[in-house]
């Protein structure tokens, strides 16, 4: 009997299957998590060991380290989080791959779960058209855990039969009995299995059905997943590429971490092996190196070894338990070790990929948190752009800095148009940020939202567009500050104190806006009123000082043009203030937590 390519490609079907039920169980799970799951990342950079324990929970939760370790890159790319920090996390990201692995092994042979995923399909498809959106994201993981385990059980059903195809037998059969030397090469085809699906956990399920089969014995499979733990550090160095020196550091620090543990493993390959299977003889008391000894004499017709050579249930179980009791005593022995030494691999990134000299000024545009696609999760890249939006509000602050310096210097000093010059171009940036966030939070708006997602998209559109307006105001201070410089008029000493009077509540309302675009996540009651009083002081001292300015010019103090002068800054100045209290209203209706 011949493999057909009917078969071959209902194989590649089986497998597609199931990295789509990883996807969408992931996927699932991020949306329930939601909030949570942005919480969970206010932990990373306490100490080593929230950010270990960060790391691990993280990826228990999406199901994929990969993903995990793609976030960090994204948070050092920002400058969130040092690149001694980032290790701590990336350390734990890779010992909660773990979790997968384990479901896998857990329900692939004792328990077919793949016999109960239509009753599964039966529960989970109704959920979606319900209301709740935890039911639905619920309904959503069930599809994928389901979609998971009947890809599994068709790639078991469309993976060649060794014994109907001896020409494929050979093949397998010489690459895997060369010794220490086969070892390599399936450790290489598990670094290049790993990097083409970007995903260990499909690795993990492919040597399990190989293994089951009898393709591979017990210490090759191992061998493969070994190498998964190299090949699943591709998607990070992708993901880095677009990102700054740090962002690309970081992810050289991934590769280390999983290259290093993985050599010295090779190192002592087979004393590793027998621990685990002695660890696995332990817990269910059966040895899957005795298997593997057993299939190397061809000892047929035990109990552990069925006619054709493949493995009998019980076998099966106990090989399953040891794949996954590999990864798990590879992952405590390398975090272990490893956990102490993040200022080493500190300095060895540092050193590979050093800063190159002549960096980019302050003053040049770039966004430092969001950008070139590093982070594929919706909800955690909200995350993401809140810090980047916080640094926009930084940005067009030292605009309002600008703005009140040029009011103060001499028209006919170099500084001032060195100043205004300036205040232009920070326009510009800030006309750019605008778009580039904008831009970001529609693409995250169009994957997989919460409905509490959606509306804090919704509401940091409408504070991106009001501190472009601040922006905006902030040079429309300089030029009205320009045609009065061309009409010759100066203010009196009088209205220069009341300038800096209007121009000192509106810093003050810059400042406290400011302070809640920091913590937007959960925004402060006291400084929400505050921005509401600061708003209506400028509005009571605009209005004071309107009235005075007419009440001015009519008893002479100063001439009609420039009382028109005087009154263009106090309104901007009003506006400013305006423009404030949108951005602070953005961010009380849209994220301030609701008690219904």
């Amino acid at each position: 009997m011949q493999y057909s390519l009917l078969q071959f490609v209902s194989l590649l079907g089986s497998v597609c299957l199931f990295l789509y039920g990883m996807k969408v169980m992931s996927e699932g799970l991020q949306k329930v998590a939601g909030d949570r799951l942005r919480n969970i990342l206010g932990a990373m950079t306490k100490n080593r060991l929230t950010g270990v324990l960060t790391g691990i929970a993280i990826t228990a939760l999406i199901q994929s380290s990969s993903a995990s370790t793609v976030m960090v890159v994204s948070f050092v790319n920002a400058g969130l989080m040092t690149l001694a920090q980032s290790m701590a996390v990336i350390f734990g990201a890779n010992f909660g791959t773990i979790v997968t692995t384990w479901i896998i092994s857990a329900f692939s042979f004792e328990f077919h779960i793949s016999d109960y995923t239509i009753v599964l399909l039966a529960i989970a498809v109704p959920m979606l058209f319900m209301k709740k959106s935890n039911y639905k994201s619920t309904g959503e993981f069930l599809i994928g855990f389901s979609f998971l385990f009947m890809g599994l059980d068709m790639i078991s059903a469309f993976v060649p039969d060794l014994q109907q195809n001896p020409d494929m037998l050979r093949f397998i059969t010489h690459y895997a009995s060369m010794g220490y030397v086969s070892v390599i090469i399936f450790w290489l085809f598990g670094v290049l299995l790993t990097m083409v699906a970007q995903a260990s956990a499909a690795t993990f399920a492919i040597v399990l059905i190989m293994c089951s089969q009898g393709w591979i014995n017990f210490e090759l499979g191992c061998a493969v997943i070994l190498g998964s733990k190299i090949g699943t550090t591709i998607t990070p160095i992708l993901a880095s590429l677009s990102g700054n020196l740090a962002a690309k550091r970081t992810a050289a620090g991934t590769l280390l971490y999983n290259f290093f543990g993985s050599i010295l493993v090779l190192c002592v390959f087979y004393s590793f092996v027998s621990l685990v299977g002695e660890i696995t003889a332990w817990c269910i008391n059966v040895d899957p190196c005795d298997i593997t000894a057993q299939q190397e004499a061809e000892m047929r017709g035990t109990t552990l070894l069925s006619l054709d050579g493949r493995l009998t249930m019980q076998a099966q179980s106990a090989v399953a338990f040891g794949l996954a009791m590999f990864p798990t005593v590879f992952n405590v022995m390398n975090l272990s070790i490893m956990i102490w030494l993040p200022k080493l691999y500190v300095k060895l990134v540092t050193r590979l990929l050093p800063e190159r000299k002549g960096a980019t000024g302050g003053d040049d545009f770039s966004l430092k948190f969001i950008g070139g696609s590093l982070l594929g999760t919706s909800e955690l890249a909200i995350s993401q752009a809140q810090k980047e939006i916080a640094v926009y509000g930084q940005r067009v602050a030292r605009m309002l800095g600008m703005a009140r310096t040029l009011i103060h210097t001499d028209p006919g000093a170099s500084e001032y148009q060195q100043v205004y010059n300036r205040l232009e171009k920070y326009e510009e940036i800030s006309d750019r940020m605008e778009i580039e966030i904008g831009q970001f939070l529609n693409k995250v708006a169009e994957g997989r939202l919460s409905p509490e997602g959606k509306m804090r998209i919704a509401g940091m559109l409408r504070v991106i567009s009001e501190i472009e307006s601040i922006a905006d105001s902030c040079l429309n201070v300089a030029k009205t500050l320009d045609r009065k410089n061309h009409a010759k008029v100066n203010f009196t000493s009088t209205m220069m104190e009341k300038i800096d009077a209007m121009f000192d509540l509106v810093q003050g309302a810059m400042d406290n806006m400011e302070a809640l675009l920091q913590e937007m996540e959960i925004p402060e009651d006291a400084k929400i009123i505050t921005a509401y009083n600061r708003e209506r002081e400028i509005n009571n001292l605009r209005n004071l000082l309107r009235d005075a300015n007419i009440d001015n010019i009519n008893n002479h103090k100063y001439d009609y043009q420039q009382g028109i002068f005087y009154m263009d800054l106090i309104g901007e100045a009003e506006k400013l203030g305006d423009y404030m209290l949108n951005v602070v209203e953005g961010v009380k209706h849209q994220f301030k937590p609701r008690h219904d």
